[in-house]
């Protein structure tokens, strides 16, 4: 993808959950903006992320109340991120490496913008899309 960045392919400006709310509130979200992940916030930097996976494994699956659990409880700290100034190769061989299909965008602590799978696929050819999704995929 050449001198393409992280900046050309990201969602902006992405909706994002501050860390004390329900999980039923980033459930909600989720359903509403149809994403299965939402960077999670605090005092308007990014704490983490939280995944519809989390939401099921960690609650659901557990029988807890999705009212009571905040998302402080499930979320994982300290996500993989990527720079929006950032060669987009880059944050792709990144994403194979972690085995994740989502980066948070982060410019100086601040949550600029999502870096997913889809947005990489709008604007590759073919057969680099498919390439990154084999690698993201191995596991």
């Amino acid at each position: 993808m050449g001198n393409t960045k992280v900046r050309d392919s990201m969602t902006a400006n992405p909706l994002a959950i501050e860390a004390d709310q329900p999980v039923v509130k980033a459930a909600e979200l989720m359903a509403k903006e149809n994403v299965g992940s939402l960077p999670v916030v605090e005092n308007g930097e990014l704490a983490g992320i939280v995944t519809d996976r989390d939401l099921v494994i960690q609650v659901v699956a557990r029988g807890l109340d999705s009212k009571s659990v905040k998302v402080a409880d499930v979320y994982t700290a300290k996500p993989v991120v990527a720079s929006p100034d950032e060669l987009l190769d880059q944050a792709l061989q990144r994403m194979a490496e972690e085995q994740v299909r989502r980066l948070p965008v982060v410019s100086d602590g601040e949550l600029v913008g999502m870096l997913a799978q889809a947005d990489v696929a709008r604007s590759a050819d073919a057969q680099s899309t498919g390439h990154m999704v084999e690698e993201i995929s191995k596991k």
